[in-house]
């Protein structure tokens, strides 16, 4: 079992190993009393592991209820929000009470809106159940739904008071699902740590551990610094403007991992292309992602993607900012005017360099 210290205003810790479930209420006991306590699930995750967290909530001496909404990205809008409020209400919960997210980013994202809205704002534990949730989306406070056809547009910064990545809950994941979660933890490797990213190449199996434990080090180190995203923090959406543009014009059917590996793969193309990256980082990212099984070519063209983009809550009146390579393990911030999106995306269109 690994602890990651996370020092944000209201600061935390992740848990990280295996057969945390059923050691969540002692776990969750640490930080606060028995109290009454909700956990927030889908209906994918329920059947696997709502009992045995539910058992181990109550045998610590929780009093514990539930709600289940459908499971899918399309549930990650303003009616399962208000499910989840009703529920919450419903149990009767109190500030001194207590919300657990169960699930992957969806369940997460949506939970953590809720408690930061019910009573301005109840606690909160993150129990992801996806690599892509425990590396990414569970640790560092950014919780939203999606709204308008525009994704993670209504939302708010809440840091939960813990957090718990049991990494068996990976082992009942689809191959297809475990690779989203393998591009988000290649982009820490390509952001900010060579050495990661060479694990990546080299290594014959993965240590989850290692993996899931270096990546949420690093979010956490980000995050402390920029809790709410107007600096440094801008880092961790490496391939996510092109990414977020892909899942937009696809209409969601592309997974967000797969998005973030096309979009890193272009945005390390045009990188090279427009001289900023000074080093084989392109190839590497491109031969990485796909030793994994990830796709490295957008299916949309740079005018499609360019729009969807400057749609994002990435742009900023003239301009929008895209994260770029200059070598491997170094991404920085460029700063481009809306009309010249276009033209940058068209530059990581081609795959040979």
């Amino acid at each position: 079992m690994k602890r990651v210290q996370v020092k944000t205003g209201s600061p935390y810790e992740v848990t990280i190993g295996r057969g945390l479930l059923p050691m969540a209420g002692e776990l969750v006991r640490e930080v606060i009393p028995p109290c009454r306590a909700l956990i927030v699930t889908d209906s994918n995750v329920a059947p696997l592991y709502l009992d045995t967290v539910q058992k181990s909530l109550t045998d610590a001496g929780f009093s514990v209820s539930s709600h289940i909404f459908p499971a899918g990205e399309e549930q990650k809008n303003l009616d399962t929000l208000a499910g989840i409020l009703t529920a919450l209400a419903e149990a009767g919960l109190t500030r001194t009470d207590l919300v657990l997210a169960l699930g992957g980013g969806v369940t997460g994202d949506m939970t953590g809106l809720a408690s930061s809205l019910y009573l301005r704002g109840v606690r909160y534990v993150q129990i992801p159940t996806t690599l892509l949730a425990a590396v990414d989306s569970s640790v560092g406070g950014k919780t939203a739904i999606d709204f308008a056809g525009r994704k993670n547009i209504v939302g708010a910064f809440y840091q939960p008071i813990r957090v718990l990545c049991d990494l068996d809950t990976f082992d009942t994941l689809t191959p297809e699902i475990f690779r989203d979660g393998l591009a988000e933890s290649i982009k820490y490797g390509a952001i900010c740590d060579e050495a990661l990213f060479r694990l990546f190449e080299t290594a014959e199996t993965l240590d989850m551990t290692e993996i899931v434990s270096a990546c949420v080090a690093h979010k956490a180190r980000i995050v402390e610094q920029d809790e709410h995203d107007t600096g440094l923090r801008q880092l961790l959406n490496f391939g996510h403007t092109a990414g977020h543009a892909m899942e937009a014009c696809s209409n969601y059917r592309i997974s967000h991992g797969h998005a973030v590996a096309m979009g890193m793969a272009l945005m390390a193309r045009a990188a090279t292309r427009a001289g900023l990256c000074q080093d084989d980082s392109a190839r590497r990212i491109a031969a990485v992602l796909e030793k994994y099984g990830l796709p490295t070519a957008s299916p949309y063209p740079a005018s499609a993607l360019a729009a969807a983009a400057l749609a994002d809550k990435k742009r900023r009146g003239g301009s929008i900012t895209v994260i770029v390579p200059t070598k491997t393990g170094t991404c920085v911030e460029q700063k481009l005017p809306v009309d010249e999106l276009e033209s940058f995306f068209a530059l990581g269109m081609e795959e040979d360099l």
